[in-house]
């Protein structure tokens, strides 16, 4: 069964409204009589009307965002557009992939935030996204944007390997991939539960990809190895987050800037190591819904979060990669400034192709299969 947080409106523009209704005699009572002309000869004039203030917007966002970029993001989103009303309702970006496409006929969203470059792509390749050019288009690299426009990236995720830094030291934790299929792991990797999670079917499918596209059986081996190391599957982040710190599990898989949140903003015990080999670094972009009923303000909101206001910020505070190549280097913390994100080289068209038929087999044919 597909796990949805519930609905849950962030905020509401506020609005007045005037309406002014004219009751023609209908039989019965409650008809209000017309006010009187003004006596013949009176230079008295009628009171003017108030004009009808804008009707309010409305905005639905499907998103796979944590509810901590949440609290910097929609408050300043509603200062600047009070207009707006926003209702967010969260899933993983897998998730939101699939409920854009089973509502295509009556879409209920208008905009997509947090998806991998392989559910946009896949989604803009069904028809199910927008075209929409924004004012800073030119700021974004074309490795990070679709080439018609159907999405761009809006930050860089890069894929570590995560640890609890109170039960175990950065020596002893896994510096590569590969180390992570050592028996002396065995029983304690928790990972978050794979084809509803953006970030955890990227992982897997470079772990197949790395390995070899042409011949995912070599791929499928280590992942087997790495299934007889996990000692369980977690549903959500939440229970991930949960395991580690009871010390049930002592090393993940997990994106870099969610472990940065957890550990310095949340006070979680975690630490990261980056793979010594590259790391394949998820591009999390938005896009708008095809046929989205609020179109104008999803268009408000697309270009309020690109802003370099905003990228700074959350750089600062939340720890996120701007795909925007016009961030100034004096707005961005220092760690970011010093850590070199070396890629895994991945042929990402190969792997938004492949994602679905790879991650089918491993749920079928793999996952908790390993250590048999």
């Amino acid at each position: 069964m597909m796990f949805i947080r519930p609905l849950r409106t962030w905020m509401k523009g506020l609005f007045v409204s005037s309406l002014a209704i004219s009751l023609t005699a209908c039989g019965g009572g409650g008809q209000q009589p017309a006010a009187a002309p003004p006596a013949s000869g009176s230079t008295e004039q009628p009171a003017a009307q108030p004009a009808p203030s804008a009707e309010p917007q409305k905005l639905v966002i499907y998103t796979a965002r944590d509810k901590n970029i949440f609290e910097i993001v929609l408050p300043k989103f509603k200062e600047k557009h009070p207009e707006v009303e926003v209702e967010t309702l969260e899933m993983g970006a897998q998730q939101i992939l699939e409920r854009v496409r089973a509502e295509k006929a009556n879409p209920q969203a208008d905009f997509w935030w947090g998806g991998t470059s392989s559910a946009l792509t896949t989604a803009a390749n069904e028809g199910l996204l927008e075209s929409y050019k924004p004012t800073f288009a030119d700021k974004i690299p074309d490795l990070y944007k679709d080439p018609q426009d159907r999405w761009y990236g809006e930050m860089l995720l890069p894929e570590v390997i995560m640890y609890n830094s109170q039960a175990m030291k950065k020596e002893d934790a896994p510096k590569d991939w590969d180390e992570l299929l050592d028996p002396k792991y065995k029983d304690k990797i928790v990972i978050r539960n794979v084809l509803p999670s953006g970030t955890m079917r990227t992982i897997y499918s470079a772990m197949i990809y790395r390995q070899g596209a042409d011949t995912p059986e070599k791929g499928y081996e280590w992942l087997k190895k790495l299934d007889a190391n996990t000692k369980e599957y977690t549903q959500d982040p939440t229970n991930l987050y949960l395991k580690l710190d009871r010390q049930e599990g002592l090393i993940s898989l997990w994106n870099l800037q969610d472990i940065l949140i957890q550990s310095k903003k949340n006070n979680h015990p975690y630490d990261f190591v980056y793979p010594a080999s590259g790391a394949p670094i998820l591009v999390d972009g938005v896009a708008l819904v095809k046929g989205a009923k609020n179109l104008d303000a999803a268009k408000k909101f697309y270009e309020f979060l690109f802003s370099p206001e905003i990228a700074a910020q959350l750089a600062k505070e939340r720890f996120q990669f701007p795909a925007r190549t016009d961030i100034s280097k004096d707005e961005l913390p220092d760690f970011m400034k010093e850590l070199e994100l070396k890629p895994m080289d991945i042929d990402w068209n190969v792997m938004t192709e492949k994602e679905k038929e790879w991650m089918q087999y491993w749920d079928e044919n793999i996952k908790g299969k390993g250590g048999k």
